[in-house]
């Protein structure tokens, strides 16, 4: 199984107020140099700040993070749980995480899904607690917990990449849920290396399970648990998942065979949407209560082919960028609407 990687905030970890004080400045100039990469620098600025203010929270709280990529575990602990003594009325929501991190890191995650349990039950509502949880879970082999923290990372910042990456790894053997989670992941990022991996992921469990062989005869496996039509079963999409399949061996019948992989992609899409919209209501679980309404929206909205054709800019496809070239006006549509889904 891939493996699923912490994401070193690169914000600041404490609010501070436009009455910035001298160690503050010193502070903001070693963060720019932890966005750079330039630990070790950095570590020498949030120094400098703490000589001029010895227990400044903005400095300590820094340096713990910045402890991290240096793989100082303990130096890291013993920094959170200063500040954790000292400014209990503080925001200490990124210090809970950073505290979690350098005990999971460290080869405790039994005391840091300890910590982050604390945080969560102060911060509730702070998606990277819920995120970083998740891969403890997933490092100690609970992934049905790891789905969960994720999946409430995902309720509480629909903008959170990571979290629909790790979904997208983690539900890579149920079909549907990956394909969901994967495509929300490449709304937004279409960008990165990273994308370009899961755009080759979605791009196969699209076509999973059809083949055709060289006298052009197709064949259609079906997975066993695809089979298993269960009512009230949570996240089942069996039939869905057979419905996709019949349109994967239509994209290769002769009818189809003039269509670029975008046109085809775009119509077994659009059929997954339909499904989507004709089974919702008889069905529960994460994905069909937060991720389905909005792929949903997106098909009823006419929006499928310009979101299949932001995905694979992801890998610089011709026709991809003949398609923004002529159709940017359309492409910005789309984004509009993603950016302002109401998401429930």
């Amino acid at each position: 199984m891939k493996k699923i990687y912490y994401v070193l905030m690169f914000v600041s970890s404490i609010a501070i107020s436009q009455n910035q004080t001298e160690a503050d400045l010193i502070v903001e100039q070693g963060i720019e140099l932890y966005n750079n990469g330039s630990y070790d620098e950095a570590i020498l600025k949030y120094n400098e700040a703490l000589q001029v203010d010895k227990n400044n929270a903005y400095a300590l709280a820094e340096k713990a993070m910045t402890l991290l990529p240096l793989k100082k575990y303990d130096e890291a602990i013993e920094i959170c749980e200063q500040v954790l003594k000292l400014y209990p009325q503080n925001n200490n929501a990124t210090v809970y995480v950073t505290y979690g991190n350098a005990l999971d890191l460290k080869g405790d995650s039994k005391f840091a899904l300890k910590i982050y349990d604390k945080g969560i039950k102060k911060y509730p509502e702070y998606y990277s607690l819920y995120y970083n949880q998740g891969i403890t879970y997933f490092n100690v082999k609970q992934p049905d917990k790891a789905k969960e923290a994720f999946q409430l990372a995902t309720k509480l910042n629909p903008n959170h990449a990571s979290s629909f990456n790790a979904l997208g790894i983690l539900d890579s053997n149920n079909r549907i849920p990956a394909i969901l989670a994967l495509s929300r992941y490449l709304i937004i990022d279409n960008r990165t290396s990273r994308a370009t991996k899961n755009f080759e992921l979605l791009s196969k469990l699209m076509v999973q399970g059809v083949t055709q062989n060289s006298t052009n005869s197709i064949s259609i496996s079906i997975d066993e648990n695809s089979l298993n039509n269960k009512k009230g079963v949570e996240n089942n999409f069996s039939s869905l998942d057979l419905m996709l399949s019949m349109s994967g061996a239509l994209n290769l019948s002769d009818e189809n065979k003039n269509k670029n992989e975008i046109e085809k992609f775009t119509d077994s899409f659009k059929i997954l949407c339909q499904g989507l919209k004709q089974m919702k209501k008889d069905n529960k679980g994460y994905y069909w209560e937060f991720l389905a309404p909005y792929f949903i929206e997106m098909y009823e909205k006419n929006l499928i082919e310009p979101f299949v054709n932001s995905m694979y800019l992801s890998v610089n496809n011709n026709h991809a960028l003949k398609y923004k070239e002529e159709n940017l006006g359309t492409l910005e549509q789309f984004y509009f609407w993603s950016k302002n889904y109401n998401w429930q």
